[in-house]
């Protein structure tokens, strides 16, 4: 009986490794999976590479994933947003890298690797030195760049509600990058709001198959990032 259910976060996280890739979800607070990251600071695997939209708020989820010095390297589209000072300060310092993407050009690249597309070109970052170093080509006198697909070992997201065999659905627009880093991680590890029995969810609503899914841990109280920064939280 397949049931890819896992007691706990920590037990969720526990074989993350040293220098790992992982795809974290969310766009800003909507949909990112804090517990989860939490589980991954208190687990303490270090030199990771974070694929996420940003680089988190206050000292929180991934702020504080950063803050305790286990990410080397940011692949993102937005390193600095209103509250987020953690990500600057480091990369001022020279104590992390940057790899800055355009968030279509982000969203494209994790799609193409989940879909075991190698790379692309897009017009997104000519002329910029976003495209430095980079192939260039002509198509119909347009210029394009090329990019490379984005894979991860780890995959970290957050849904609404799954069922035991990994079938997702997600709360509106707090799905956003979920889906496409469900398909290009290795391994993938959902925290759900709600775990409902195999068949409950309508085959015609699943956003996420179970294919693309190997841990789901419940977490039916999730914390929210912006109350957690405006207490002026901290983690650990």
């Amino acid at each position: 009986m397949i049931n890819k259910h896992i007691a706990s976060p920590a037990q969720a996280v526990a074989d993350i490794f040293d220098g790992a890739t992982v795809m974290i979800g969310g766009f800003g607070e909507a949909g990112s999976p804090i517990e989860l990251i939490h589980a991954l600071i208190d687990h303490g695997a270090r030199n990771l590479t974070v694929i996420n939209n940003n680089t988190g708020s206050g000292h929180v989820g991934l702020a504080a994933l950063i803050e305790n010095r286990q990410v080397g390297k940011m692949i993102c589209s937005f390193p600095r947003t209103a509250n987020s000072t953690v990500f600057p300060d480091l990369y001022r310092a020279g104590d992390i890298e940057l790899e800055l993407v355009p968030q279509g050009t982000l969203a494209e690249r994790i799609r193409a690797g989940g879909a075991g597309i190698p790379a692309f070109y897009t017009a997104t970052s000519v002329g910029t030195p976003l495209a430095d170093g980079k192939e260039h080509r002509v198509f119909e006198e347009r210029e394009y760049v090329l990019e490379s697909g984005l894979t991860a070992d780890f995959a970290l997201i957050k849904c609404r509600q799954a069922d035991r065999y990994g079938n997702l659905l997600y709360n509106k627009t707090a799905r956003n990058f979920a889906p496409i880093m469900a398909m290009a991680a290795k391994t993938t590890i959902v925290q759900t709001g709600e775990q409902v029995e195999a068949g409950t969810i309508d085959p015609e609503e699943i956003v996420t198959p179970g294919i693309f899914v190997n841990r789901i841990v419940t977490v039916s109280d999730p914390a929210h990032e912006s109350k957690l920064v405006t207490e002026g939280k901290y983690y650990p």
